[in-house]
């Protein structure tokens, strides 16, 4: 136990000072952060132990972050005079570094309370500190009780606390600390041996996107069946998808998954023959650097592509192969099949995070783009993300990967959390690291999830905003609902329909994620589009269903087909459903468009949200009219014309886009 020295003068010893009433010692303590929601299946089991050792992570307080929308406007909004100027890392790194004045005081916090200089650490960008110290001085620092959880029917424990605070006078210099109330609500990759997870965050499965249908025929030669089965050819013919040779060496597409959801070689020999692309560049990053048993890894996976060490696919982990099922291979092979099929020759990056121990969080990938992101830098933790090298039987042993490459130009995720699990500072921080890269010249895309209005399993929220099961309240998904990335719902080409009609929002298998948010305000570039929905085709839903303000973000941005893809999964071919369909395709079209920018020798897109919500873009897109997104015994928002919050501006019309954004600076 440590305590600030003015105990010391006063003459009491160790034994005397631990008696000291903790309303003495925190009487200028105010409640920084509260746990955002109790989690579901999870139950108190008993205190953390004192002696145990934590990592403590503080995340200081940036500077000029209350103008980080205005900044990635500027490079951003098609009429700026400063779009597509992207910064450098070390200009995003001097424009958010926190003040001397933050870093001395939060220091200074510590030092008094006890701490030694050596056992306080600060990140490069000085954004973060960390403590190793023991639970029993970080309940008295930070005035919390550390309790430990069990998952019902895994048995899984993790540990957290519902509330902590911070002398007040440096409340303004921290943004969060942790692990503290930062809770994971899903079982980790270890414990899927013994419970069907949920999916979502991790591992999507029956209840998160992709969903699987029984096994479609091999592609169908024409256009005629994509009310049933969506191939290649369908989603050229819907979205006038121009022939596409690669122009550029300088292009890149990232697409992130997490352990243990991983691809097999096998399943993409499968798509790929059978949709006559002969050739594929394809290779493996791994820990960092080129494997000196590159030829073995090759040899393990059994690809039977065209490799070339200078085309790569970086693995931040573990790419597993020991579980074989939809579940743990769907959503990766359905993300490369068409993502790399739909660009191909063209590179494509794969940002593999994560071991079957430990899983994988948001926050590793950024970590792998990112060197001053990495490890206690950007706060990584483990109730949340990998730590590695993971000590644990069957862990990754490599070291963290920290960044080892350049952000892709177009990066695309098809994993998120409920909004509700988040709390309002993580929210804020993590997304304040998506503006960072769209400084830099990066496209984000999330996919909004399948569950309609919904949460992930189709969780809603009660009147105080907490999870339960006859939920009421609208439940926001996140990363999606971060106005500095691009949120991508999901449509359908309807039955009996052909490709030369208008789609509707996805309603077969699952429904388009879409809302508002709890957390994030309404960014500036969707004003107009948002409140004229508001305002002409107002919700028959009341503010005990949703963020009725006229104030929050609304999602999606855009949307693109995700019902009856034909997949190679486990061998055979089948058909999935999901937004995590229509993430990776919505990439692939936007690193054309890079690619037709930089053959001209003009820079990526960039963050594109203020180009497709304005009026220069509008022909662009193909207005969805049709279906809703129901959940939480409702049916939901409606598409109708303009933006809405089920198809966001539409889907892409990509011949129309490309010399579009060609013809901005």
């Amino acid at each position: 136990m440590r305590f600030p020295s003015a105990f010391v003068v006063l003459g009491l010893s160790v034994g005397s000072a631990i008696a000291a009433p903790s309303s003495t010692i925190h009487s200028h303590h105010v409640v920084h952060e509260k746990r955002a929601a109790e989690p579901l299946n999870w139950a108190l089991s008993h205190r953390l132990e004192g002696h145990k050792r934590l990592p403590l992570r503080i995340g200081l307080t940036q500077r000029n972050v209350h103008n980080i929308e205005e900044m990635l406007m500027a490079v951003s909004h098609p009429e700026s005079p400063e779009y597509g100027k992207h910064w450098t890392p070390q200009q995003v790194v001097d424009t958010f570094a926190p003040s001397d004045e933050s870093v001395n005081k939060v220091v200074g916090w510590l030092e008094n309370f006890g701490f030694s200089r050596d056992k306080i650490k600060m990140s490069a960008n000085k954004g973060w500190i960390q403590v190793n110290a023991t639970v029993s001085e970080v309940e008295e620092l930070l005035d919390a009780e550390y309790h430990v959880y069990k998952h019902a029917e895994t048995g899984e424990e993790q540990f957290g606390c519902k509330t902590y605070s911070v002398p007040k006078e440096i409340q303004e210099h921290i943004d969060l600390i942790r692990p503290t109330v930062h809770f994971n609500h899903r079982p980790s990759p270890k414990s899927t041996t013994k419970f069907k997870r949920a999916g979502g965050l991790g591992m999507p499965s029956s209840s998160t996107g992709p969903k699987q249908s029984p096994n479609a025929k091999p592609v169908p030669p024409s256009l005629a069946n994509c009310d049933k089965m969506i191939t290649l050819d369908c989603l050229k013919a819907l979205y006038s998808v121009p022939d596409f040779k690669p122009a550029s060496k300088k292009n890149s597409y990232g697409i992130v998954e997490f352990t243990p959801q991983a691809f097999l070689a096998g399943d993409l020999d499968l798509f790929f023959s059978q949709v006559k692309i002969p050739c594929l560049d394809l290779s493996f990053l791994h820990g960092g650097s080129l494997s000196e048993t590159f030829p073995q890894v090759l040899s393990e996976f059994g690809l039977r592509l065209c490799l070339s060490t200078e085309r790569s696919v970086v693995v931040v982990a573990v790419v597993q192969t020991t579980n074989q099922s939809f579940d743990f291979n769907g959503e990766s092979d359905l993300d490369l099949e068409y993502g790399m099929a739909l660009v191909n020759p063209q590179k494509i990056t794969l940002l593999q995070t994560g071991d079957l121990v430990e899983g994988a969080g948001f926050d590793n990938w950024l970590d792998a783009v990112d060197a001053s992101f990495c490890t206690f830098e950007g706060g990584d933790v483990a109730s949340q993300d990998g730590i590695y090298p993971d000590p644990l039987p069957g862990g990754f042993k490599g070291p963290e990967s920290c960044g080892i490459i350049a952000p892709p130009l177009v990066v695309s995720t098809s994993y998120g959390q409920d909004e509700a699990s988040a709390t309002v500072s993580y929210a804020v921080r993590q997304c304040t690291e998506y503006a960072k890269l769209g400084l830099l010249g990066t496209t984000i895309l999330y996919s909004t999830g399948d569950d309609g209005v919904a949460g992930d399993g189709g969780v809603c929220l009660n009147s105080t905003g907490q999870p339960v099961s006859n939920g009421t309240m609208f439940n926001p998904d996140f990363p999606v609902t971060c106005p500095f990335v691009t949120a991508v719902g999901a449509t359908q080409v309807n039955p009996g329909s052909t490709v030369f009609e208008p789609e509707g929002a996805c309603e077969q298998v699952i429904f388009s994620g879409g809302g508002f948010s709890n957390i994030f305000a309404m960014p500036e570039y969707q004003k107009s589009a948002v409140t004229s929905f508001l305002k002409n085709h107002p919700p028959p839903f009341t503010s005990a269903q949703f963020n009725n303000s006229g104030l929050s973000r609304g999602f999606p941005d855009l949307a693109a087909n995700g019902a009856n893809y034909v997949i190679g999964i486990d061998g055979e071919f089948s058909l999935v459903f999901g937004t995590s369909c229509s993430s990776p395709v919505t990439g692939s079209f936007i690193t054309m468009v890079n690619d037709a920018r930089l053959a001209a020798g003009k820079s990526p897109v960039g963050f594109i949200n203020p180009a497709i919500y304005s009026d220069q873009f509008r022909d662009a897109f193909n207005d969805i009219t049709m279906g809703g997104n129901q959940g939480c015994n409702t049916p939901g928002f409606t598409a109708t014309e303009g933006w809405d919050p089920v198809t966001g501006v539409g889907t892409p019309n990509v011949s129309k886009l490309i010399p579009l954004f060609l013809s901005l600076p």
